[in-house]
């Protein structure tokens, strides 16, 4: 994923759905809002279970031509045809994952608030690496990622970067100048309405 000139967004799933209806919520959301990929995270490692979901997601997003990745499985992403995998033990499986999937598929990795992760991970061969939380959040160990780790990275490191967990309207527009992607998930599918949820948390973007 190349940097952009201003942050994407950055869509990933709920850590479980209803097969039966989230892929048409999910349809309304990439249809009204601009979306640059989206991640499978599901909390269950059940095979089958992922394997549908996965078939479920891929559908509503291989029609809009949006990238889908899928969490920590990298034998399934190649399995069921996935663009690539986002990986959330900091860098330690970057290199592997990498030559398992090519040089085209998408690897990124989560390195939670650590500077020497997020180095070690990009020179591995990560295509963005994503920190996180940046807010209240129980993402990774719950330590949030300041705003000056975000700062330095956009103006020291190429590799893009992803800001995640426990975003609010706020730290969207404090982070706006200093990240490339936004992982936004928990954020809007609690709510009734996910889109306007996404579009009230993105407002200073616009």
């Amino acid at each position: 994923m190349d940097a952009p000139e201003q942050p994407q967004l950055y869509l990933i799933t709920p850590p479980s759905f209803e097969l039966g209806s989230f892929p048409d919520r999910l349809a309304r959301v990439l249809d009204s809002a601009e979306i640059a990929c989206l991640r499978l995270s599901l909390s269950t490692r059940d095979e089958d279970t992922v394997a549908r979901a996965a078939d479920a997601v891929r559908a509503v997003a291989h029609e809009r031509d949006i990238a889908l990745v899928i969490s920590d499985h990298v034998l399934l992403a190649e399995r069921l045809g996935l663009d690539g995998v986002h990986l959330s033990d900091a860098a330690r499986s970057v290199r592997d994952a990498r030559k398992a999937l090519g040089p085209d598929a998408v690897v990124g990795s989560f390195c939670a608030s650590s500077r020497h992760d997020g180095m070690t991970a990009g020179e591995a061969g990560a295509d963005y690496v994503s920190f996180g939380p940046v807010g209240t959040s129980a993402l990774g160990d719950g330590t949030a990622a300041p705003l000056d780790l975000f700062e330095w990275w956009s103006q020291m490191i190429e590799v893009p970067v992803v800001a995640e967990g426990g975003l609010t309207p706020d730290l969207v527009a404090s982070l706006a100048p200093h990240t490339d992607f936004f992982g936004i998930g928990e954020e809007i599918w609690s709510a009734d309405d996910p889109l306007a949820q996404l579009q009230t948390l993105t407002a200073a973007l616009r």
